[in-house]
């Protein structure tokens, strides 16, 4: 089976030296390049292509957005999973829009990391599961609703459990509401936030002030 290749970018080479350990635990990893800002990335990827970039958001000369929008338009086939830290949701949705598939915390477990890995490798999206409790207990410490928010309370509802991680059937199920009821509700999530995909759905929220960041 042909590995898959990754790329570190962050400026601490610590937690890149540690991050590559633990990858290399992995035989279908191999860890082809190196960098600690993201002009450094951009060129350390001419010479060893990557197909997954685990891109750290803060660093020194190119950040994470801009290294991400940069790979988004010169170097589409390569997927980045930003590496988080609390603190930093306002990056969250800027991330999205310059391409990111994911996000996974810095103090994840490896196994996280590889099943991270692995789901935008296949093409989908990957959220931290302790990142999102993090941003939905959030949510749900608002004292009030966003008066300016177009979206009904059951859109609301709606956008929470796909926060949580659930299909279209469990959504249902936990609503107690039909599957069609709920392919709707997410139909209109997409057009009312002008929304492209459930990476940047989830994210609504921050961007449109939900939740305290």
């Amino acid at each position: 089976m042909e590995k898959i290749r990754i790329a570190l970018a962050d400026d601490h080479q610590l937690f890149r030296n540690g991050l590559k350990i633990l990858l290399g635990g992995y035989s279908e990893f191999e860890v082809v390049a190196e960098a600690s800002n993201g002009a450094e990335l951009v060129k350390a990827i001419q010479s060893s292509p990557a197909d997954i970039v685990l891109m750290d958001i803060s660093m020194p000369e190119m950040d994470g957005v801009e290294a991400t929008s940069h790979l988004a338009k010169h170097e589409p086939d390569i997927n980045v999973i930003a590496l988080s830290m609390y603190g930093e949701e306002e990056y969250y949705y800027r991330m999205v829009e310059a391409g990111a598939k994911g996000f996974i915390l810095k103090d994840s477990d490896i196994s996280e990391v590889h099943e991270a890995i692995i789901t935008v490798h296949k093409g989908g999206n990957f959220f931290s599961q302790e990142l999102l409790y993090h941003v939905i207990r959030r949510i749900r410490s608002r004292e009030q609703e966003d008066r300016n928010s177009s979206l009904s309370k059951r859109e609301k509802e709606i956008l929470l459990k796909i926060c949580e991680g659930l299909s279209n059937h469990e959504i249902a199920d936990a609503l107690f509401i039909s599957k069609r009821t709920v392919d709707k509700h997410r139909a209109n999530l997409l057009a009312k936030t002008g929304s492209k995909n459930t990476a940047s759905l989830i994210l609504y929220a921050i961007r449109n002030r939900l939740i305290e960041v």
